[in-house]
């Protein structure tokens, strides 16, 4: 039997991810801010599957509470088989417009976080010979839209540079780069979502189940949607200055008030 860790495992990707794991019949660990929602979504998974659900409470943007999962994760008594670093959240007003120390927060727990934890779990899986971890970036990574879209270029490049280290060790490392998907996240940024064309939108029980095949098959960058597979191409061809231009404006609409 087989233990994942999800950070962000209460709402959205995250959600799904541990309901998909929990069905498969693995084990979970599951981080996310809240308490009573952790309690929440362990009582649903226990009751539903009869697997073992472990509460960690921790808030990724702070640095000692990073520390105590990245200290679960390096536990060898207590081996992690999957990560998933799913933690995350979008700005509510653009760069020069918002709050610095939003921003700071940001990259900590979308970048600094998926770099502490996946640093500790590619050591302990790489010392075991087998193991996966998944960083939740966004095809936004492909885009120039703001620092979201900055901090999970980042992202998809860290786990590129990962899966090359960890080429033939047994430890596998994807990065699951999801367009528009039906998750609290829009709604918590407060962004205007409704100029986006239904045929955009993606549900997360399937961009899941399709990034754990893309993972068994060894894939680096995991692009669910045919749709979401053509704009990343586009975007790699196309003129620089152009996706620059056609970027802006789309980030214009999504922050009407700045």
């Amino acid at each position: 039997m087989s233990t994942a860790l999800v950070t962000g495992a209460t709402a959205g990707i995250g959600h799904a991810f541990c309901r998909e794991l929990a069905e498969r019949g693995d084990d979970l660990v599951i981080v996310a801010r809240n308490r009573a929602r952790l309690e929440n979504v362990s009582d649903e998974l226990r009751a539903r599957h009869s697997i073992s659900v472990e509460i960690l409470a921790a808030d990724l943007s702070d640095r000692a509470q990073v520390q105590r999962v990245a200290e679960r994760l390096a536990d060898r008594d207590r081996p992690i088989d999957l990560l998933v670093n799913n933690a995350g959240f979008g700005m509510k007003r653009t760069f020069l417009r918002g709050d610095l120390a939003d921003e700071e927060g940001m990259l900590d727990v979308l970048c600094r976080a998926v770099l502490v934890l996946s640093h500790a779990g590619a050591q302990s899986m790489k010392d075991r010979g087998h193991g996966a971890i998944i960083n939740v970036s966004s095809v936004a990574g492909f885009l120039p839209m703001g620092t979201y879209a900055a901090a999970k270029a980042w992202c998809t490049t860290f786990t590129e540079v990962l899966a090359h280290e960890l080429a033939g060790s047994g430890v596998s490392a994807t990065a699951l780069c999801p367009g528009f998907t039906h998750t609290e996240l829009h709604q918590r940024a407060d962004l205007d979502m409704s100029k986006v064309p239904g045929a955009m939108w993606l549900e997360p029980d399937r961009l899941v189940r399709d990034c754990l095949d893309d993972v068994r098959a060894g894939k680096v960058i995991s692009i669910p949607g045919v749709q979401y597979k053509m704009i990343a191409g586009i975007v790699q061809l196309a003129p620089r200055g152009l996706v620059r231009a056609l970027s802006g404006r789309a980030a214009s609409a999504r922050h009407p008030n700045g």
